[in-house]
């Protein structure tokens, strides 16, 4: 596993989701206080990529983030979560609460049984109909509302150079249980219901133009989790607000690591 470790002081986790990696967080790293580990989650960036689409799992992702917390020996740990770093970050919170004080959720989901919206639907039939040709600099364009400029394309492309390094964002849409008996619908359910139970400091901060998770998704993680504020609806940012509002959103962060 690959990862940014920079600063000092009490650690920011950013973790983030498909089929992006701690590229995403480029110009917030830097904003940020104390400090800062951004992985790239197996499959992406500049970790490892397994070729074999049944290789990845949930379980194995959580894992995977667990042994980083554990290797690095964060604690006092502020959590920030987007798209699939959310329900695997989130896991490994409620499952080790004692070494997160807060989080920030950005632009995820929680809880199986049923399809985030038609939206997101269409996207996995694309990814299916794709597989290796699948173009990764314009997805993650797509779920922008500003844009990407060529250059930036060309660096979420450079990290699958073949068909076959593509088997981690490939997979992603398939671990999502939009079914009531799909195998990640009980334990993404068990994540859910211990937010419930979460009374730490939570700041949701949502990209309003989302139209895969829309802003009504971030309303239900505030209904859901006792200790949350927000949601902090950024405009002009959609899917990935990082790349649409860096500064908005490295000041989200900021107001929240300091509450």
């Amino acid at each position: 596993m690959h990862y940014v470790d920079e600063g000092e002081g009490d650690p920011v986790l950013l973790l983030h989701g498909e089929p992006t990696w701690s590229y995403l967080w480029r110009k917030i790293i830097p904003e940020l206080p104390g400090r800062v580990v951004a992985p790239d989650l197996i499959g992406f960036g500049r970790s490892d990529k397994p070729e074999e689409i049944g290789w990845y799992s949930y379980d194995r992702h959580v894992e995977s983030i667990w042994r980083l917390v554990g290797e690095l020996d964060l604690r006092r740990l502020t959590l920030v979560v987007h798209d699939w770093g959310g329900p695997i970050g989130l896991r490994v919170a409620v499952e080790h609460e004692e070494r997160f004080e807060r989080l920030v959720i950005l632009n995820t989901g929680i809880g199986g049984g049923s399809a985030p919206s038609e939206t997101w639907l269409r996207f996995r039939a694309v990814v299916r109909e794709l597989g290796g040709a699948l173009d990764i600099g314009r997805l993650v364009e797509a779920g922008t509302a500003q844009g990407l400029s060529d250059e930036v394309r060309a660096v979420y492309d450079a990290q699958f150079p073949t068909a076959e390094s593509k088997a981690g964002a490939l997979a992603f849409p398939e671990l999502v249980p939009t079914e009531p008996d799909h195998p990640n619908t009980a334990p993404m359910n068990r994540v859910r219901d211990a937010l419930r139970e979460w009374h730490k400091p939570t700041l949701v901060v949502w990209g309003a133009e989302d139209t895969v998770l829309p802003p009504a998704i971030a309303k239900a993680f505030v209904a859901l989790i006792p200790g949350a504020r927000g949601p902090l609806e950024i405009a002009g940012a959609g899917h990935f607000l990082q790349e649409d509002r860096p500064q908005e959103v490295a000041e989200a962060i900021r107001s929240q690591v300091y509450s």
